[in-house]
């Protein structure tokens, strides 16, 4: 029985996964982090009679509270990044294996929680996205980005999402720039036009944000040579139950390795 801990696990996401950890035989969760709910008791704020964990308004207290857990699951929204960072390092520190789903954290962020991650032997996977359809075009824009030397990223969301691009298209930028660095026909301080008109540029790849309600969340990656076009597109819908049984695997291989993988497919069979 692994003892989880589950920060955000009253929002959007984090409530399915709550609910979907309370129905596994071999998960438990004992305790959750959230600041607006914090000294309730989760069983009550989910309707979840068998869960008896209380909410803290931090990873440190969680973790007390609970006399420790094995795997702590970072899943708040990135209104403060310094907040989720210090969340995680707190986790590590205590001895849990840390999943980390929030977006918003860089790759300076990532290389200082790897190193906490292997100064105290433990396991943290970072997953832009849980879905196995996001995941599955992650993997496959690896391998189109051998051959094909031109590629962008166009990133999806609703109005109202703080942080762009997303987790999901920080991670495919990593991802794809590590495999080669895409080929621009106009270099980026030669373009005719206001700052910032080709994107961003993230680890040498061009990334678009597009914030208009109607959209959930998507992520595309736009292959091109001549005369012919590839587009690799994920698109979630309203409800946040794709990206549990994701998080479940994440959960029970986390523990798997020692430091920081990013992506889930690098504890899946593919």
């Amino acid at each position: 029985m692994q003892r989880v801990i589950l920060s955000g696990a009253t929002g959007w996401a984090g409530a399915a996964l709550a609910r979907g950890i309370a129905a596994q035989d071999d998960l438990q969760l004992v305790g959750a982090v959230g600041h607006r709910n914090a000294g309730r008791p989760l069983g009550e704020l989910l309707n979840l009679p068998t869960v008896t964990g209380m909410v803290s308004g931090s990873a440190a207290e969680a973790i007390a509270l609970a006399k420790g857990c094995d795997v702590y699951v970072e899943y708040a929204k990135p209104g403060s990044i310094g907040i989720v960072k210090t969340n995680i390092l707190a986790a590590l520190a205590a001895g849990a294996h840390v999943v980390v789903a929030s977006s918003g954290l860089s790759d300076a962020d990532y290389a200082a929680i790897d190193k906490a991650a292997r100064d105290t032997d433990r396991g943290v996977l970072a997953c832009g996205n849980f879905a196995l359809t996001a995941v599955l075009l992650q993997r496959f824009a690896e391998m189109a980005a051998r051959y094909i030397p031109n590629f962008e990223i166009i990133d999806y969301a609703k109005d109202s999402k703080p942080d762009a691009p997303s987790g999901t298209g920080r991670e495919l930028a990593l991802r794809l720039g590590a495999v080669r660095q895409p080929a621009i026909g106009v270099p980026l301080d030669q373009v005719n036009g206001p700052d910032g008109v080709r994107g961003a540029t993230l680890n040498g790849v061009q990334v678009h944000a597009v914030r208009v309600p109607g959209f959930v969340l998507g992520i595309e990656t736009i292959f091109g040579m001549k005369d012919q076009r590839l587009h690799l597109r994920h698109e979630a819908g309203a409800s946040a139950e794709p990206y549990v049984d994701g998080a479940l695997l994440a959960i029970r291989k986390v523990g798997g390795h020692t430091g920081l993988l990013r992506g889930l497919d690098k504890v899946m069979d593919l």
